[in-house]
């Protein structure tokens, strides 16, 4: 298997000091599956490409002892070839120094975001290349990749279950090698070795600062640990205290749950989003926006002409604004869409004027005393003709693996479907709305959907498109 790592900023070649790698020296070492060898394909001062090529043994690996070394059955494999864990614990092992972000010659260069990029001719991608984008776009990689066909002699080329990678993203080196670490297991969603407890604590300390806010957190804890349960929900929990944005982890591993089905996140966002296109509004707000997921599905639609999303949190909002890419936005786009810092339970003008609002997993975040001044807020001052929010039904807690009170540790309540009901019918009475209570996700018979939504449209006013 191979990686290329290259870069073209000013003095290219001092990649090698980043990598503690001399760019005119060809290296070889010993792993307990084969060897790494490290050589620089190109090393000028203008674009240096450093590659790291690791040699898998499979007659070792079919006599590895259980436990350290992956067993395999076969000699013929896929194992020497596709990117995987093996080249994790390469990195690891060659790259170490560069993993841990140090550098003693350049250590200002070794803080510094790089254009850099990455070239992995073989990764496995299923039959499925979309999930290749959802680990790596959220973290600002622009991904190309290309499936592969697999031919044998007088048959039709067709495709395979392997793509061939490439990335590129300006970025810190350790930070790069971070994610590749990481996320090649993933992507592969098998590893070499016995995943026991000890992995949390890498995957915890390798996740630090980025993972806790991935879109596909739940996804990749459960795949860098083989789904052990336990571990999983060891992990998910840790993760979460660490997030210091709110952001919910509402999706508990669950009985036979299937990752070909949207999640239930997806299915929220798009159950907003199409209660806001069959209305006639042409200004939305995002309450709570987060990282900003639904303003990217707002701004595909050319119905919202003015977008406004709004956070407490000015570190989301940042985070916001690199998945919006707003920092090369037009002048257009800038004004179309624009992020707020700001809090749901005061006065805030700058949020009048707007046709509609989401509300999308928010209010349970409150302490319910605050209730009142949220909805005299939202209902009372801001006033929009349509507000789409959305909840957790405490109900459906029962269903997980691990049955808890509240789905998420930063939750101050959640409702029953009884409560909520009479909430809406308290709230739209109170401010003059009419509302629509509608299920989100796989109803059960007796415990009902997962989440819950509320349609509100201000009595009098026009709310088909």
């Amino acid at each position: 298997m191979l990686l290329t790592i290259s870069t073209t900023m000013p003095s290219a070649r001092d990649l090698g000091f980043l990598l503690h790698k001399h760019p005119d020296r060809y290296q070889r070492f010993s792993l307990a599956f084969g060897e790494g060898h490290v050589f620089y394909p190109e090393a000028s001062d203008d674009r240096c490409s450093a590659a790291l090529l690791v040699d898998v043994d499979p007659i070792r690996l079919t006599r590895g002892r259980r436990g350290t070394v992956y067993t395999q059955q076969h000699y013929v494999s896929d194992r020497p070839y596709v990117a995987s864990s093996f080249l994790s614990v390469a990195i690891a092992q060659i790259y170490g120094t560069a993993l841990g972000g140090r550098c003693d010659s350049h250590p200002e260069l070794a803080a510094q975001r790089l254009p850099l990029e990455v070239q992995l001719p073989v990764v496995p991608c299923g039959t499925e290349d979309e999930i290749i984008g959802d680990l790596f776009e959220p973290l600002g990689y622009d991904v190309e990749l290309k499936r592969l066909e697999l031919a044998s002699a007088g048959a039709t080329p067709e495709a395979s279950r392997y793509c061939s990678l490439a990335l590129t993203a300006e970025v810190r080196l350790a930070d790069l090698l971070t994610h590749l670490y990481v996320l090649l297991p993933v992507l592969d969603d098998d590893k070499h070795y016995w995943v026991g407890a000890d992995e949390v604590d890498k995957l915890l300390r390798r996740g630090a600062g980025w993972l806790e806010t991935h879109p596909a957190r739940d996804a990749i804890t459960r795949r860098y640990l083989r789904r052990r349960r336990p571990l999983v929900l060891d992990a998910l929990a840790k993760l979460a205290e660490a997030d210091e944005s709110g952001t919910t982890v509402d999706e508990p591993v669950e009985r036979n749950q299937d990752e070909r089905y949207r999640s239930l996140h997806q299915q929220r966002l798009g159950a907003v989003l199409a209660a806001l296109r069959g209305t006639a509004a042409r200004s939305v707000l995002d309450l709570g926006c987060g990282e900003g997921r639904l303003l990217e599905l707002l701004r595909a639609e050319p119905q919202f002409e003015r977008i406004t999303g709004v956070d407490a949190s000015s570190r989301v909002l940042s985070r916001a604004a690199r998945r919006l890419r707003l920092d090369t936005a037009t002048t257009v786009e800038r004004e179309r869409l624009q992020l707020l810092h700001g809090a749901l339970t005061y006065r805030d003008d700058r949020l009048s004027g707007h046709d509609a609002a989401a509300v999308v997993e928010v209010v349970e975040h409150l302490d319910q005393e605050r209730l009142s001044a949220f909805s005299e807020v939202i209902f009372g001052h801001t006033r929009p003709t349509t507000i789409v929010l959305t909840t957790p039904n405490r109900e459906y807690n029962a269903l997980f693996d691990e049955p808890r009170e509240l789905r998420h540790r930063d939750h101050r309540f959640e409702w029953t479907r009884t409560e909520f009901r009479g909430w809406v019918e308290t709230i739209s009475a109170r401010y003059g709305y009419s509302a629509t209570v509608l299920p989100v996700g796989p109803e059960h018979p007796e415990h009902g959907p997962p989440s819950q939504m509320a349609v509100f449209n201000l009595a009098g006013k026009e709310t088909a498109a």
